[in-house]
């Protein structure tokens, strides 16, 4: 389990790295509450954004982003209203959920697949 950690921990920095080279700006990492997690919290132009991040060593299980379910994206919704009720001090032109599939091959440089406004 610790291997996975690792890699989702790996995946992780390398999306928050990416999202701030396009501008975003990190507000939250791993937030947690009752009803789950989130991965990245930023801001983008005025807008809050909650982004899922998926993490795979190979396509073997298939592609990252395939992992992301309609109820997760569901839950990803409901968690987004839970952080902006413990953050009302945050002010947002809206908000949406991005999906951020990262492929982590052994000996090759990591590949990432954005898909914005998943939500």
């Amino acid at each position: 389990m610790a291997q996975k950690d690792d890699l989702g921990r790996r995946g992780e920095q390398q999306a928050a790295a990416y999202l701030t080279s396009l501008g975003y700006r990190i507000l939250d990492r791993n937030w947690r509450c009752p009803t789950g997690e989130i991965d990245i919290v930023a801001m983008d132009r005025g807008e809050l954004v909650v982004v899922e991040v998926k993490t795979r060593s190979t396509l073997a299980y298939g592609d990252p982003l395939e992992a992301v379910t309609d109820a997760k994206l569901t839950r990803l919704c409901v968690l987004a209203g839970a952080w902006r009720r413990a953050h009302r001090g945050v002010r947002a032109n809206g908000t949406r959920i991005d999906l951020v599939g990262v492929l982590l091959p052994r000996h090759a440089e990591p590949v990432l697949d954005h898909l914005r406004a998943a939500a």
